[in-house]
């Protein structure tokens, strides 16, 4: 276990975000899906000669080996394994997000291997460039299923019966849809936007714009009052 002090070889890793430290030094956050987030000291990347400089870059997919104890580890050797097209305009702003999201929510070494996994996938999608409001949904709902928050999309939290997709429903955070009587406070939508997130599937325009508002706002309860860097990037892209 890193935990131990132990050194840990070659894990697949991408790099949230990174900055200086010292004169020649870069922290780094880096997400995993054994450890989960973590942060390094990578010593000496910023130097010229430094084999680590250039490999440390957001969205690219890297083996990384480390060692230390406490909070902030030491980063030993990062490996390229493989790239993607780099993100760029929307798609950048949209990974940018991504990452922020994952910063903010994602407790230090807690493993997350199938959101791990969901983080990759949508790299793959923004990296091709399409279908980005619907990219973003299905990660939300994994992130916010990964944290233990996941949305209930199934079934009326009333009374258990199924979702009537001709019905509407005020959806509310920690509680889940009810039928909209004009008194409950909360997202109200379509019960066809709860059946369609429910099978993943994005193609009616209502029901994208509807999951994009309850995604948000299921978000925005527990981000708390600091608001996302990215989110006032994003505002003026209303589609996303």
């Amino acid at each position: 276990m890193a935990g131990g002090g132990t050194r840990v070889t070659q894990v697949p890793a991408f790099v949230l975000h990174a900055y200086p430290f010292r004169e020649t030094s870069l922290i780094v956050e880096a997400f995993t899906g054994q450890f989960g987030r973590i942060a390094w000291v990578a010593r000496g990347a910023r130097r010229a000669g430094s084999a680590m400089r250039g490999l440390l870059l957001p969205f690219q997919p890297m083996a990384a080996s480390w060692g230390g104890r406490g909070e902030l580890r030491t980063l030993h050797k990062v490996e390229w394994i493989g790239g993607l097209p780099p993100l760029r305009a929307t798609p950048l702003l949209c990974g940018l997000y991504v990452n922020e999201l994952l910063l903010r929510l994602l407790r230090r070494e807690d493993p997350h291997e199938q959101l791990f996994e969901a983080y990759a996938q949508v790299l793959v999608e923004l990296s091709a460039g399409s279908g980005l409001s619907a990219t973003l949904r299905r990660f939300e709902r994994e992130l916010l299923a990964g944290i233990g928050y996941g949305l209930m999309l199934d079934r009326d939290a009333a009374t258990g019966a199924p979702i009537d997709p001709a019905a509407r429903y005020v959806y509310q955070v920690g509680t889940g849809p009810m039928p909209a009587d004009g008194e409950r406070e909360g997202i109200e939508l379509a019960g066809q936007t709860l059946v369609d997130m429910a099978q993943d599937r994005y193609t009616d325009a209502q029901s994208l714009q509807e999951s994009k508002l309850l995604t948000r706002h299921a978000l925005a309860h527990y981000l708390g009052d600091q608001p996302l860097h990215t989110r006032d990037l994003l505002r003026s892209l209303q589609t996303l």
